[in-house]
């Protein structure tokens, strides 16, 4: 049984799009510029409701979406960092890119923070190195190709034991480049089956080989959503039964789009465990 009483954190999400495929998350205006009074309003609620991590990416990385371009990721990231930190300072902020280029700009505006890359560095080469040089956290997920061309793969042999093994180069990789906070995202959603998804919650006990905290995102996602044969927005209440079992298994952030109720599922865990 996994420790009831480890620290668990809620990261709750920000998108700065307009093709996030739950589109209550959404936070561009009508000219496609980033709204900062529905961003601080939208952050304000999830720090209120049990967020310990705000995550903000301005590009949207789910399969079959379009990439914006590093200009375009920044001109909206941009406004909101500034007003976010200065409106929560002290907040914990992640930002979902895979542009080194962006994590820099990042940088240089409001200082230390962590970097989500959906790619563990394979989008952009100089990625790594300059989250080692930064000495930012890292987030590494488990993904294959990019997200236009992504198709479900089914060639795995066992498709735990093969994120392992890649996770296993990749802390190689980390070690190198002088990354030494990284935590695992195993990348549910992301050139995998459903069935595949599900092998892998059940396994993700497995993940804590590394021992480092494990980043769950499984919130409304087609996992859920085409088992059933229902939308994103009729998917809240089963995504809290797959958070239920992830804390079960030893997830210890869960990325979400609904803070609230990820909080009481991770106080319900508590109470039961």
């Amino acid at each position: 049984m996994m420790d009831k009483n480890r620290e668990i954190k809620i990261m709750g999400i920000v998108n700065l799009t307009d093709n996030s495929y739950f589109a209550e998350s959404r936070c561009l205006d009508t000219d496609g510029e980033s709204d900062v009074d529905k961003i601080l309003g939208r952050v304000s609620g999830m720090l209120e409701n049990g967020a310990g991590i705000i995550d903000i990416g301005a590009c949207s990385t789910r399969p079959g979406s379009e990439p914006v371009g590093k200009e375009m990721e920044w001109k909206r990231l941009e406004p909101a960092l500034f007003e976010i930190c200065k409106r929560f300072p002290g907040m914990e902020i992640s930002i979902d890119t895979y542009w080194s280029d962006i994590v820099k700009r990042a940088f240089d505006l409001i200082g230390p923070f962590i970097v989500n890359d959906i790619s563990s560095g394979e989008d952009d080469p100089a990625m790594l190195e300059t989250v080692g040089k930064l000495g930012l956290p890292y987030i590494a997920m488990h993904k294959r190709g990019n997200p236009k061309t992504m198709q479900t793969l089914t060639e795995y042999n066992d498709v735990t034991e093969d994120l392992l093994e890649y996770f296993r180069k990749f802390s190689e990789k980390a070690e190198k480049a002088g990354i030494t906070d990284w935590i695992p995202d195993p990348g549910f959603g992301f050139a995998k089956t459903i069935d595949q998804n599900y092998q892998l919650l059940r396994d993700l006990g497995r993940f804590k080989e590394f021992g480092r905290k494990i980043l769950i995102g499984l919130s409304r996602k087609s996992m859920i959503f085409k088992l059933f044969g229902i939308t994103p927005e009729e998917s809240l209440p089963a995504t809290q039964v797959l958070h239920y079992q992830a804390l079960c298994n030893g997830a210890d952030i869960l990325r979400v789009h609904d803070v609230a109720e990820a909080a009481r599922t991770v106080a319900l865990y508590r109470k039961l465990s």
